[in-house]
């Protein structure tokens, strides 16, 4: 005799509010990261550094040329970034940066990086938008062995690769930038406050290490310690020079240089 599958009990009504408010929830929080676009691309967490850390909203309509009839459009642009933990905001109409939003302030270096917003850049861009809106087809479709991926399938490049460089060269620089910013941001911390991990080694070889930031700041810290920059030839070809470090133009599927460490950023 076949079991029988659990019923599920009826709501309750408050269970139906409280879901109908999930719901709309679930489907509006799109908005957030478009907001944090929307700011970076306005440049908002740099006006507002610009005008002393804190601003009202007329005084950033006029930091960012904005015609005055958006303001109150602005204004709730600015109410979302708060409630979403970018912005503070003291009082009504006043917003002040967080450390979230101070990482997106053009040209403040964090550890020798700035270009942070590439990450918020890169994860909300069409590309990535349009293999979100293709799951459910990319689930349907009886697809051959080696499954590529969403992305993959929607727009038949692959990200970091050189498809993607043919599709689109100014996304793949884009995520290229957001990858570097990504693997760099925290370098600083770790040599401040973890430098006993370094402590005996000589040599280490830094994989997908990009332009080598992350190995220079290391060797400034540990002269001592010989490091190796493993990354795609496209990449390493446009590293800056440096005596530091030891360029190295690879696959780590395939070979990777020597040494007694290797670090891998995930």
């Amino acid at each position: 005799m076949a079991a029988h599958a659990p019923t599920m009990a009826v709501p309750t009504d408050a269970q139906l509010i409280k879901a109908q408010a999930d719901l709309w929830r679930h489907s509006l929080c799109y908005f957030t990261p478009m907001a944090l676009r929307c700011a970076v691309q306005l440049g908002i967490p740099t006006a507002i550094h610009r005008l002393g850390g804190t601003a009202s909203l007329p005084d950033l309509v006029t930091a960012l040329s904005l015609p005055e009839s958006k303001t109150p459009y602005l204004g709730r642009i600015m109410r979302l970034l708060v409630t979403s933990g970018v912005l503070s905001s003291p009082e009504e109409g006043i917003y002040c940066l967080l450390p979230l939003s101070y990482l997106l302030v053009e040209g403040v270096l964090i550890d020798g990086e700035a270009h942070q917003e590439a990450i918020v850049l890169a994860a909300t861009s069409r590309h990535y938008l349009e293999a979100a809106l293709g799951l459910a087809d990319w689930f349907k479709k009886d697809l051959a062995l080696p499954l590529p991926s969403p992305f993959e399938e929607v727009h038949g490049a692959t990200i970091l690769e050189e498809s993607m460089t043919l599709l689109d060269p100014e996304s793949d620089k884009l995520f290229h930038e957001a990858v570097a910013a990504h693997d760099h941001m925290g370098i600083g911390t770790i040599l401040r406050e973890c430098h006993d991990l370094f402590k005996g080694l000589e040599s280490l070889t830094d994989c997908c290490g990009g332009d080598g930031t992350t190995a220079r700041a290391i060797v400034q810290a540990f002269p001592h310690i010989k490091c190796h920059v493993l990354d795609l030839p496209k990449v390493i070809e446009k590293a800056p020079p440096s005596e530091a470090v030891n360029y190295v133009a690879g696959d780590l599927f395939h070979s990777i240089p020597s040494a007694q460490a290797v670090m891998l950023k995930v």
